[in-house]
């Protein structure tokens, strides 16, 4: 089995390194074909190394070699492939398998088109590698390797403002969030002796509940910065400024699930400090309800679906939180298919669109993209939580694992949450989809995408459809590794009435958005309706003016800041300090260089002078050490 496992490592760095090799040379389509072939073989030996494990097979483990060893540290370059992993592993090869293929036709007019490609498997092989690391420091490599990737990748067209701002404020506030998952690992090490995980778990038990609590704190701070919790949010909605393909594979199915997948390896740490999982468990249930919220009057159509995700990451750190780390696992995969047919179903409309993305100025899109339509509303329904699809089962079981453990308040929150999940989500395919061709008003003529796109997609559509029905299949392979309680209503009456409360109330929203954003009367907004100039549109739309606070008070602060300490301390200080240390080196040159004026006499006169300078300076050293015990006793005499 090992060998399936370099495979799936290493095949997205060859993809990378050959795409690399013609990042100079205009596009070449044999780029993107063998770069998907790569990817494609990393999700074929991800597949055997899944069925090895479904099978009962034993956690695949090698340690390629050794990294650092220096006293009691010992770091190797070690892999494992466990029931966890591999889950992972086949969430990231199969979606990075589809986007790869999606892009060679979205990307196809792109001058970028080879770069792109090297960029997108380098971002797959930091994840496989951040997945699939044994230990702390290789999860750790993985976790910046992913972060590098993603701001090459959301800056890609870096010539517009927005794209690099977007890659730097992605990249600075995981950097923030890094610091203090590096305080959390340096903790390990400290208390543990290892960053190991089978080793550091295993002395978790005997440490004291106030180190943990504090481990377990910044491990999750790392968390919340890559996977957009609450308060360090804001970038994932503006990181959208990417390529489509990149906010499929980053922002759906991988690199924002990292934050979950490290609470789920963690879980034996989370365990000890269940209070810690309660506060996890309450902020993702109230960024679930506030990522939702802001999507219910955005006029942009990435935007919309970011702000899903960020909701959808809401519930999994619920279930993680609430100790239902099986769940979470299986709301992560789940949601990774339909949410990446989202966005790739995104990706079509904007090349139809002209790359317009107010779905205000869409309307009756089906008539022309039937199959784009078929897909976005399926995966819609998927996220939703409509029976029998994907969403269903997993959302479903976040929902009864916050009942069971009589967390009534986040289970509320959570149900709330569903239905505007659906709101949203069906007043987007309404917009774009159904009502009256508003697109002709602004001179645009759509077309469907390729079909070749169309059938890459295809597997996501299926698996969104039926996924959910693995759920038990699943549960017997997990059961070996995580904490696999079911959660389950044991009263079938209570059980009945929540399941088909919540479908009514979903089905309820869905109808309600059908109903008011399929009107004919429906045009595109121009700042002067009521509902535009109330409050709480203006708190939504601005998101609840937190990235105004963090311009205001802190952005603005700092630029301010940082321009008088360099007009005042580094220019009149620091560099006025060099400048003057130069100029007495430079007017001390220009002073003596008189001595060297070739005049033998003279230079016999600077002999003797120097001579005698240096006896002098020999004869007062030779006193004072000498007499240095009279010299001291005098000194000592007058106080010195």
């Amino acid at each position: 089995m090992e060998i399936y496992l370099y495979v799936a490592l290493f095949a997205p760095l060859a993809s990378s390194l050959f795409s690399a090799l013609f990042t100079a040379t205009p596009k070449k389509t044999f780029t993107g074909i063998v770069a998907s072939l790569l990817i494609f073989a990393a999700f074929v030996s991800s597949s055997v190394l899944l069925t090895h494990i479904l099978k009962g097979g034993e956690a695949v483990h090698v340690e390629m070699m050794t990294w650092m060893a220096t006293g009691d540290l010992y770091i190797p370059f070690g892999f494992v492939v466990d029931q966890v992993s591999v889950t992972m592993m086949m969430v990231v090869t199969l979606v990075s398998t589809i986007v790869h293929i999606y892009s060679i036709g979205y990307m196809d007019h792109d001058k970028g088109y080879n770069r792109f490609f090297s960029y997108l498997s380098a971002f797959v092989f930091s994840m496989m590698i951040l997945v699939m690391s044994d230990n702390y420091a290789g999860l750790f490599i993985g976790w910046e390797g992913v972060g590098l990737c993603s701001w090459l990748l959301i800056g890609f067209w870096f010539h517009k403002e927005s794209a690099t701002w977007a890659a730097n404020e992605a990249f600075i506030m995981n950097r923030i969030a890094d610091l203090g998952m590096l305080v959390g690992i340096f903790l390990i090490y400290w208390n543990t002796g290892t960053l190991q995980y089978a080793e550091s778990f295993a002395a978790f038990h005997s440490l004291d509940t106030d180190t943990l609590t504090w481990i377990g704190i910044f491990l999750f701070i790392g968390a919340m910065g890559k996977s957009a919790q609450f308060p360090l949010h804001t970038w994932l909605a503006d990181a959208m400024e990417g390529p489509t393909p990149v906010s499929a594979l980053i922002h759906a199915a991988t690199m924002v699930t990292a934050g979950v997948y490290l609470v789920i390896r963690s879980n034996e740490l989370y365990d000890l400090i269940p209070h810690i999982g309660l506060f996890i468990a309450s902020l993702g249930a109230f960024v679930a309800l506030f990522a939702a919220s802001m999507a219910l009057v955005n006029r942009d159509m990435k935007r919309i679906i970011a702000y899903s995700t960020l909701s959808q990451l809401g519930y999994m750190f619920a279930a993680a939180g609430l100790g239902a780390y099986w769940v979470a696992l299986f709301h992560l995969m789940a949601h990774a298919f339909f949410k990446a047919l989202l966005f790739l179903g995104a990706g079509n409309v904007m090349h139809a669109m002209h790359d317009e993305l107010d779905p205000f100025k869409m309307g009756g899109l089906r008539k022309v993209m039937k199959g784009t339509f078929i897909m976005m509303t399926l995966a819609s329904i998927a996220l939703a939580g409509i029976f029998p699809l994907a969403g269903f089962f997993s959302k479903d079981a976040i929902l009864e694992a916050a009942f069971v453990e009589h967390h009534f308040i986040i289970y509320s929150v959570l149900l709330f949450t569903a239905g505007l999940t659906a709101f949203y989500s069906f007043r987007l395919v309404a917009l774009i989809f159904h009502g009256e061709d508003r697109y002709k008003l602004f001179g645009i003529h759509p077309h469907e995408a390729y079909k070749f796109m169309l059938v890459g997609m295809s597997p996501l559509l299926l698996l969104a459809i039926i996924a959910g029905s693995l759920k038990g299949t699943y549960y017997e392979m997990i059961i070996e590794m995580l904490p696999s309680t079911e959660y389950h209503i044991h009263n079938h009456l209570v059980y009945w009435i929540m399941t088909i409360g919540t479908q009514v109330f979903v089905a309820l929203s869905i109808m309600y958005a059908y109903k008011k954003y399929t009107d004919s009367k429906i045009t595109v907004p121009d700042g002067t309706s009521k509902m535009e100039n109330s409050f709480m549109y203006k708190l939504l739309l601005n998101q609840y003016y937190v990235p105004y606070a963090y311009e205001t008070y802190l952005v603005t602060p700092y630029r301010e800041l940082s321009d008088i300490f360099w007009t005042h301390v580094d220019m009149k200080i620091v560099d006025a300090t060099v400048d003057g240390i130069a100029g007495i080196v430079y007017g001390t040159g220009e002073a003596t260089r008189t001595m060297q004026s070739g005049n033998l006499s003279t230079m016999l006169k600077w002999m003797v002078a120097g001579t005698i300078g240096l006896l002098s300076l020999a004869v007062v050293f030779g006193l004072a050490v000498r007499y240095s015990g009279e010299i001291l006793a005098i000194l000592s005499g007058l106080g010195v």
